[in-house]
């Protein structure tokens, strides 16, 4: 190991008591859902944005909450509702008779960590003032443009279920999302003790673990850890079969419309180093890739008609494919 990977080693080490930390503080409100939360946590860390997808009541909003609250970040939580206005979200210009001037009033979007709720079911206005604020992280209201204070992070949530009154996403928003996840249900022991916290005001046990200051200082280390040139042809070769899967299996072309775009290379290389740093490890893996492949890439190709008509989601496709492409 040279000196220069000794020291990004030594430096990923020193870090892992704080990311534990977060996690342990964050566990006193968040009874299982271990994968989200290491999942959202990456999001804040990398300042990617999140697509939460589960049922009402599985603890998204708190899982939120409890990592704002030890990441002494500024959280907002917004629902979203068909009449809701682009101005509710980003700010509006506020008339002044007396001074006979408009000054501006910000919205909730000016914070560290938004919560959209029920994303889906806004319309199309609100969901482009979002997509600016999500891909430039600035704003502009009237003439002016403000840059949102940094870390800036998005984690939408939808219902899965009950789509009557939903506006779907469009394919671009949709992309512009770092991760997709999937949550589900708790398991009968994790209820029971989720039924023994419901009372009291459970947030309030969670304290502050770290500095917003500091987490540039880990986005960067992050940025440190070592990928293998392998290890990127690996990446590069997973999202090029979900554009061509008959290059890794014929029997997949006709259930794939369109594969992911270069966001998914891109994602897929930075969460497969923070999977890596949360590992306490200097350098990626194969398995990293894998693992954060589904999370990185469901939401990403489109099937087709054939496809939903054998009820195949992407999640079983993506399987096949990570099946037949080589590991290095």
């Amino acid at each position: 190991m040279t000196q220069a990977m000794q020291e990004i080693s030594d430096q990923v080490k020193a870090f892992q008591p704080q990311v534990a930390a977060i996690l342990e503080e964050a566990g006193k409100v968040m009874v299982g859902q271990r994968y989200m939360m290491e999942r959202l946590l990456m999001g804040i860390l990398l300042e990617g944005h999140i697509l939460v997808e589960g049922v009402p009541g599985l603890a998204k909003t708190t899982a939120v909450k409890a990592l704002s609250k030890v990441l002494h970040a500024k959280f907002q939580r917004i629902q979203f509702t068909p009449d809701l206005l682009p101005a509710d979200l980003i700010g509006t210009q506020v008339y002044n008779p007396n001074t006979q001037d408009f000054t501006v009033k910000q919205g909730p979007i000016f914070s560290n960590i938004i919560l959209a709720d029920e994303i889906n079911r806004a319309p199309a206005k609100v969901q482009s003032a979002l997509l600016e604020a999500m891909q430039e992280r600035q704003v502009t209201i009237g003439n002016t443009t403000f840059i949102l204070e940094r870390p800036f992070v998005v984690l939408a949530t939808q219902n899965p279920i009950e789509q009557e009154g939903t506006y779907p996403l469009p394919e671009a928003q949709v992309d512009r999302f770092m991760l997709k996840l999937n949550v589900n249900y708790p398991t009968p022991d994790e209820e029971i003790t989720i039924m023994d916290r419901a009372f009291g005001e459970v947030m309030s046990r969670v304290e502050p673990q770290i500095q917003l200051e500091k987490l540039s200082e880990i986005r960067q280390l992050i940025g440190r850890v070592y990928v293998d040139p392998k290890i990127k042809d690996y990446i590069v070769r997973i999202v090029m079969a979900t554009r061509n899967p008959e290059s890794v299996d014929k029997n997949l072309k006709p259930y794939i419309q369109f594969g992911a775009s270069p966001r998914g290379s891109i994602n897929l290389n930075w969460v497969a180093r923070c999977r890596a740093f949360f590992e306490g490890r200097a350098f990626v893996t194969p398995q990293d890739v894998k693992t954060m492949a589904l999370d990185v890439l469901r939401h990403r190709i489109l099937l087709t008609y054939m496809a939903e008509a054998e009820e195949l989601t992407t999640d079983e496709i993506l399987k096949r494919i990570l099946e037949q492409v080589e590991v290095p």
